[in-house]
This record gives C-alpha cells, structure tokens and sequence, in this order.
C-alpha cells in the first residue's frame, strides 16, 4: 500500500489543474420533463478555500472490477452487518452508465445486501414503482439480490441539524428496516448539481419524491407538481443536499460506508435516459468511512487530469463549474459532515 497526504497525493499525480474558463452552457433536467435550468446567480461562484481539519482516510484503486470493489471495501475495515442496505442507481431506462450488476454482485453478496433505491421526482421511466421495478429487472439487478423501493409504501421524517433551508429529511420509509448503509454510488456528472457522488446519493438518492422535492425547491414546497417552479439557487439547493445527506449520515452513526466508482465519466447522471459519451478515460474506485473527504479526493482526481485526446477532463470540470457543483462538498463540510482534508492509500 502507498499512503499519501492530499499534498503529496496532488503533487504525486503531476496535477495540472489547467481549466479553461467556463462557458455557460445550456442544461436540461433529467428524464423526459427537459425543463430548463436557471443560471447560476451571481456570487454563486465555488468558495476555493482550502480544506480544514484533520485528515480522513481514503481508499483507492485503480482495479475496476468486481475484485476490486471488494478489495477496497474490505481495506476500509468497516464491516458491513446485520440487515445490510446497498443503496445505488438503478439507471433510467435508455441509459447505460449505471454500475452494472455484474460489477456490484460479489459485493452485495458479501454483506448479504439487499439493494435499495426510491422512486424519482421527474416524469421519467423510474417516477412510480410500476415503472421503477420494470427498469430494475430490465437492467438486471433482480438477478443479483433482493431489491426494495424504500419509498414504496411511503415516508418517514429525519431530523436535519442544518436547518437553514429544509426543516426535515423525507426518507422512504422502509430506511428503518437496515441496520447498515453502503453507499456505493456511480461518481459522475449531472445536470443540475454539477456532479453526483456519494453526497447526492444519500440526499436526492435516499429521500422520497416529496423529499426529492423538498431538497430541490429548499424546503419551499413538498409538492412533486411544483417542483419545476420552485427551484432553489443553485447554492440553496446544494446546501440541502448537504443537510439531507448530514441527516442521514447522522442517523446511522458509524453504520455506513461510502464508495465511489469513477468510470463512465459523462458530463451526465445515471438519471438520464439518453447520457453523453464520456470524455475522460476511467480512474478507478475510492472508499472511506469519511463522505466529505472522498469526494474532495474524487474532484481533485478529475481536476488533476492534463486534457490530451481520448482523455478530456474539461467537459466534466465545465459541468461541475457551471452549476457550482463543487459548493455542497464545501458546505458539507461548514455544516460539520467531515473535513475535506484526506489521505489516500493506494491498495
């Protein structure tokens, strides 16, 4: 194993943050609404400042295989027990870049997980269950485990500590039937925060569609038709996240683990029926028991890459630029969800 502190790991990987300025860039939500998007407003700008606080560990490797999605869950060394939650995108019908069951299987088997999900706010082909379950067997994931829609048979409140936008966290309600979270998530783009890691999969990814609502509009209206027209800033938005995300962190305590598979690296999420080509080639796979770190680790991963053919990082930065992506991991950790200070060890 290699171990280095976020310096050295930057100055190890030859960083070359040589990101042009951004050009705005017109983005359309997910799934079949392709309602437009409100520009950032001005002062929305990513903070930049410099992570604070003691260094968390963050696990890698390069080993993009169901090998090595295990090796780095077992190298974290929390072990997953009791009733076990692997919580991913199941992938709208028509895209292709969601973590394919053949990747995730040996790791769900392992815990004896069972992979959970809830329905979506957008009109799209996961929005109901009918829907929803028709998407989980088509793109294979009934074939590897036992599958719950937490958000089946409705919702449950989570306090948030952060309530500056959102007052509570609506959860499926079958959240409470786990003992143990994995919050194995695709890292990628998305065209409304910029990116999804493992913050988006455990704030947006977890709440129901009134919750999805809730977090979108900042606690304006939990109303699924008015979502669309009561979008928050881009800031106020990602906050929410951040809060959402806290409180569920807060309600397993040490009872989570986070992952994040860096391959397909579209510009665009899972949610999205019809995904941009990635540009940049695959990094790999990163794991720790510290959400803010990782996806520190993982951004600057994407911002180390020197752009060549075949290898183009700058539409993904673009994408994350351009909706201030980069504020809820910075906002995450204000709220005290964990330092954006790491180090990584290479297995």
């Amino acid at each position: 194993m290699k171990r280095m502190n976020r310096r050295e790991w930057l100055k190890w990987m030859a960083a070359s943050l040589t990101s042009s300025a951004v050009l705005p860039t017109f983005l359309t939500a997910c799934g079949e609404d392709n309602e437009p998007l409100p520009e950032p407003a001005p002062g929305e700008e990513p903070d930049n400042d410099e992570p604070t606080g003691p260094a968390s560990q963050v696990w890698m490797t390069t080993d993009l295989s169901a090998a090595g999605l295990l090796a780095v869950y077992h190298a974290v060394g929390r072990q997953a027990t009791g009733r076990v939650a692997v919580k991913i995108s199941t992938g709208e019908p028509g895209g292709h870049h969601y973590l394919q069951p053949s990747l995730i299987a040996d790791l769900v088997h392992e815990v004896n997980g069972t992979i959970v999900e809830c329905n979506t706010a957008y009109q799209g082909g996961r929005s109901d269950s009918t829907s929803h379950w028709q998407a989980i067997r088509d793109h294979g994931f009934l074939d590897i485990a036992n599958v719950d829609l937490m958000d089946e048979e409705g919702e449950m409140q989570l306090p948030v500590q952060d309530t500056t936008h959102i007052q509570y966290n609506l959860v499926g309600s079958h959240l409470a039937n786990y003992d143990f979270l994995i919050n194995l998530t695709h890292f990628k783009g998305h065209a409304i925060a910029g990116f999804g890691g493992v913050l988006k999969n455990q704030s947006i990814g977890i709440a129901s569609r009134r919750g999805k609502t809730n977090i979108h509009s900042a606690g304006r209206t939990q109303d699924v038709s008015r979502l669309w027209n009561t979008m928050a800033s881009q800031n106020d938005f990602t906050e929410s996240m951040a809060a959402a995300a806290q409180s569920v962190a807060e309600y397993f305590g040490d009872r989570i683990l986070y992952i994040n598979v860096m391959n397909n690296l579209s510009v665009d999420c899972d949610c999205d029926s019809n995904p941009a080509a990635p540009e940049m080639q695959d990094i790999g796979i990163l794991a720790s028991t510290a959400p803010v770190a990782l996806e520190q680790a993982c951004l600057d991963l994407v911002y180390a890459v020197t752009p060549t053919d075949g290898n183009n990082n700058r539409p993904l930065i673009q994408r994350i630029e351009s909706r201030s992506g980069v504020h809820v991991v910075e906002y995450a950790e204000r709220i005290g969800l964990g330092s954006r200070n790491y180090e990584v060890i290479q297995i």
